[in-house]
């Protein structure tokens, strides 16, 4: 399901796919839709003004621009069969991983806490979500998790754990995911919404996304304490850089 949308050329198609399952109450169908709406909700609101504004990025002449342009127009192409009527708002987005959570689906269930509103607002549910997560080995929510993990939780590591509360700690949960088996090759959704959406471009088209952080994310200091973070949240040995 998730490699579908990974390899689609038509998300429309393959969130029509999915809405069979999603309306029988399928968990891991609702995710991944909810997945879709988030991808292109940036395209879907106004496609002529997102191509309008890829335009101007593409002409801008920054170091950053062609590549930013490249994963908007990669986006546009996917997204094409989307129009505002078809409501990929934030509303929705959060409406389909509240009932995703409900059924089952634990990314669900972590994205609605980096999105403040989880299940449950009690410390114990939120301390019992993030070891559920941790155990669980599950890519995608640890991926759904690491925004809470990074700077929001700064301050508080006794309460989210050693792995937590600053820049270093979100890549860490993002990197562990990519081991455990979350695309994040040079056109992977990963590394696409980093540069469509925050300008955050590799040069190398050709860069996933663990040797772009290594490359331009973290100082050469700084990679003896990612990769630790890393190996604490995944065991095993990585190779050092």
């Amino acid at each position: 399901m998730r490699d579908r949308f990974e390899r689609s050329d038509d998300l429309y198609r393959y969130a029509q796919d999915l809405l069979p399952a999603m309306r029988a109450g399928d968990a891991d169908a609702t995710w991944m839709y909810s997945q879709v709406q988030d991808y292109c909700s940036s395209y879907a609101s106004s496609p002529a003004n997102y191509g309008r504004d890829t335009q101007a990025i593409a002409g801008m002449g920054l170091r950053t621009s062609a590549a930013m342009s490249a994963a908007r127009n990669r986006v546009s192409a996917r997204c094409a069969r989307f129009s505002p009527n078809d409501d990929l708002s934030y509303a929705s987005i959060l409406g389909n991983r509240l009932r995703a959570a409900k059924a089952g689906n634990l990314a669900a269930e972590a994205s609605l806490l980096t999105m403040d509103h989880p299940l449950q607002g009690d410390d114990g549910y939120i301390r019992d979500l993030i070891e559920r997560v941790r155990n669980s080995l599950d890519p995608d929510a640890y991926f759904a998790l690491s925004p809470r993990m990074g700077i929001t939780s700064s301050g508080r590591r006794d309460f989210y754990g050693p792995v937590s509360g600053s820049q270093f700690s979100e890549l860490a949960w993002q990197l562990a995911a990519c081991r455990l088996g979350l695309p994040c090759g040079p056109n992977s959704v990963l590394m696409t919404n980093y540069c469509a959406n925050g300008g955050i471009c590799s040069q190398d088209p050709d860069q996933d996304f663990d040797g772009f952080v290594f490359d331009a994310a973290v100082p050469r200091q700084g990679a003896t304490v990612l990769n630790g973070l890393v190996d604490s949240l995944v065991g095993g040995e990585r190779t050092k850089r």
